[in-house]
């Protein structure tokens, strides 16, 4: 019996390891999507700084969160042998995989917001600080229970924060960090109140918006971490919160095609919170009022504020991920079809602690950076392009 049940145990675990190395694999694929989207948006002179940037930022990313970020966040460290390390099938360490994708996640949102104006080098400077430092004091406040947070507020409103795959841990930090960024940069050249750039590439930008789309489900199913807590409740309402942002966004969109293939993604950022609580209908007007918000706040941007944000991503990841924290309170109710076991006010109040440390962190480390490196490009390598600036190349050779 006992080698029937340790054979049990190591199917489990192997099972385990398999599972959130696929969820890994995934969202990994999902920093494709930031990239091409990214590429689609700006202008032809920087898509090539836009894909280097998504690629740099995850590898500085991913030294950081395994040298320093992990650690601040879970306290676990992996300077051990490798035959300490690969014990358990090496679970602990596709789990590290997994949440490194998260935590990559931040600079790939802030990298839209800042686009063809940011120096390359202080900017991956910046990401590494961010992702080593800033994000894991969060993301261990609400993800591993650290400094009392959570137990305060369960105490106090009868239930902790809940943020099942991150609409505030990620999304909200990276889109009002973002927010940061974008203020200290100031607007491009040429751009004013009124007056936009168009997208240089709708194909692309489409191929970002679905490569994202497919790799949430990954986002959001894996969260679980183990084969025992999937859910097909938190798929189908990953599923109805695309559609519903989508549909949104059209109508109110009016047919623009940045806004068709951004509303899925603001739907999806907001159900990230409570995918795993909400009823399915829940989830489609969760997903629905996120397709709104981006669409009217991302066109007050464009038309009425100097706030340069290239492709939203502070109405798209900060609001619409506040949002999603909020409306894990609502409808993650049983009143309104949900499981229960959330609070409103503990949402509220989560979210906004989410947002005071995105902006105080943002404030400190881009303002640092700014002053010792500088964080703009040079009004002559702006206007050449990141592209030729930077790298010294074009995306195409139109040479015939």
């Amino acid at each position: 019996m006992d080698n029937i049940s340790d054979a049990i145990d190591v199917l489990s675990q192997s099972a385990n390891t398999l599972f959130i190395l696929l969820g890994a694999i995934m969202v990994l694929a999902m920093h494709a999507g930031f990239a091409f989207l990214e590429v689609g948006t700006v202008r032809h002179k920087n898509q090539v700084n836009a894909l280097v940037k998504i690629i740099t930022d995850f590898a500085f990313s991913g030294v950081a969160y395994f040298v320093i970020g992990y650690y601040l966040a879970y306290g676990n460290h992996f300077f051990n042998s490798a035959e300490v390390l690969a014990e358990g099938n090496g679970y602990e360490l596709v789990k590290f995989f997994f949440l490194l994708t998260f935590a990559a996640a931040i600079p790939a949102i802030v990298s839209g917001g800042i686009a063809e104006r940011g120096k390359f080098y202080p900017f991956l400077i910046a990401s590494s600080l961010i992702v080593g430092l800033v994000y894991p004091i969060f993301e261990g406040i609400i993800w591993n229970g650290n400094f009392g947070f959570q137990d305060w507020l369960e105490a106090q409103f009868g239930a902790a924060f809940h943020d099942f795959a991150g609409s505030v841990v990620v999304h909200a930090m990276g889109g009002w960090l973002a927010l940061v960024a974008i203020k200290v940069l100031g607007a491009r050249k040429g751009r004013k109140p009124g007056v936009a750039f168009a997208p240089s590439n709708i194909p692309f930008l489409a191929l970002g918006a679905w490569v994202l789309t497919v790799g949430w489900f990954g986002f959001n199913v894996m969260s679980a971490q183990t084969m025992d807590g999937i859910s097909g409740l938190v798929a189908v309402n990953t599923l109805m919160a695309m559609v519903g942002g989508t549909i949104v966004a059209l109508v109110v969109g009016r047919n623009d095609p940045g806004f068709v293939h951004n509303g899925p993604l603001a739907g999806l950022v907001a159900v990230c919170a409570g995918s795993d609580l909400m009823h399915p209908i829940g989830a489609l007007v969760t997903g629905g009022v996120a397709g709104a918000l981006f669409v009217w706040v991302f066109t007050w941007l464009q038309q009425r504020s100097d706030l340069d944000d290239v492709l939203g991503v502070w109405p798209l990841h900060g609001l619409c991920g506040v949002w999603g924290g909020v409306a894990a309170g609502i409808f993650g109710s049983q009143a309104l079809g949900g499981l229960g076991g959330v609070s409103l006010i503990s949402q509220i109040i989560g979210s906004l602690a989410g947002v005071a440390v995105a902006l105080i962190g943002g404030v400190i480390v881009y303002g640092i950076v700014d002053k010792v490196a500088g964080l703009r490009l040079s009004e002559e390598d702006e206007f050449h392009g990141a592209d030729l600036a930077i790298h010294k190349i074009s995306a195409t050779n139109k040479d015939r």
